[in-house]
């Protein structure tokens, strides 16, 4: 693992309950994100949630250190001794799944919700992924251009169709967004390629924790690919969908989601 020297993650703490969470937020997003799901919760858990590289408060990504492995390490450094049940949104998701086969000791009960895995879908629905990897081509084509407030404009709507226009949004969310963005294209050897393994034996389907896979009813193909995959990988998974959902569905349905993820914490 070669995580970013000298990086330092802003952690914050949401909510005052007795069950423990390490929370992991999606792309262009910050650990405040998970607010919802712990008010739709009352009182029942405490989010430890850690702000990605270039996300919040947390130091920027250098651009050449590996960034997923800077997210595990200053994700893992801000988890309590004793095991917590981990959650995780898109590239958060991603976040998870590598704790879970890393530190496994450290997991109670494992909950992605639509990991942008796409090294699954690669294997299992090539086409599905072909047709994203078209979907995706404005923000691909923004960012090579090197305009990166185009880039987190495109990439805002592409993953959430109901998102507020951008130029109704405040210009510190959009400043934010743009800041961010950049570790969208820095994420694709681990999403795409697996360049860390997980895929190999002894990587998930080795992974013995209680996992729920979760996703939006009006997930994308590639993402319904990612997410049939990855169950069948791991010994102890099951799916379930969040109704009328997309892919934000912990920030549009938190209360939903919140149900959802309640009745596999109570089976755990």
């Amino acid at each position: 693992m070669t995580p970013q020297p000298g990086f330092h993650a802003h952690v914050r703490t949401l909510g005052q309950g007795p069950r423990r969470v390490l929370g992991l937020h999606c792309t262009l997003a910050f650990g405040g994100a998970w607010a919802g799901m712990v008010d739709a919760l009352d009182g029942e858990v405490t989010f430890v949630a850690p702000d990605m590289p270039s996300h919040g408060k947390s130091d920027d990504w250098d651009g050449v250190s590996h960034l997923s492995d800077t997210a595990v390490a200053s994700s893992v450094a801000a988890m309590d001794d004793t095991p917590m049940d981990v959650i995780g949104h898109s590239f958060g998701a991603m976040t998870a799944l590598r704790i879970a086969v890393s530190y496994p000791e450290r997991v109670r009960s494992l909950t992605v919700i639509e990991p942008v895995f796409f090294a699954i879908a690669r294997q299992d629905a090539p086409d599905a992924l072909a047709a994203h990897e078209r979907h995706s081509l404005p923000f691909t084509k923004a960012m090579n251009s090197g305009d990166a407030e185009a880039g987190a404009r495109v990439f805002n709507r592409m993953w959430s169709d109901q998102a507020p226009a951008w130029d109704s949004l405040p210009e510190r969310t959009r400043a934010a967004m743009t800041r961010g963005v950049h570790v969208v294209p820095g994420s694709r050897d681990v999403l795409y390629d697996d360049d860390r393994g997980l895929l190999q034996p002894g990587g998930l389907d080795a992974a013995r924790m209680p996992t729920l896979v979760l996703r939006g009813e009006q997930a994308h193909p590639a993402i319904i690919a990612t997410n049939d995959g990855l169950a069948a990988r791991m010994r102890n998974a099951r799916q379930a969908v969040v109704p009328g959902a997309g892919h934000m569905a912990p920030i549009s349905h938190p209360g939903e989601t919140a149900a959802i993820w309640k009745e596999f914490l109570d089976t755990v």
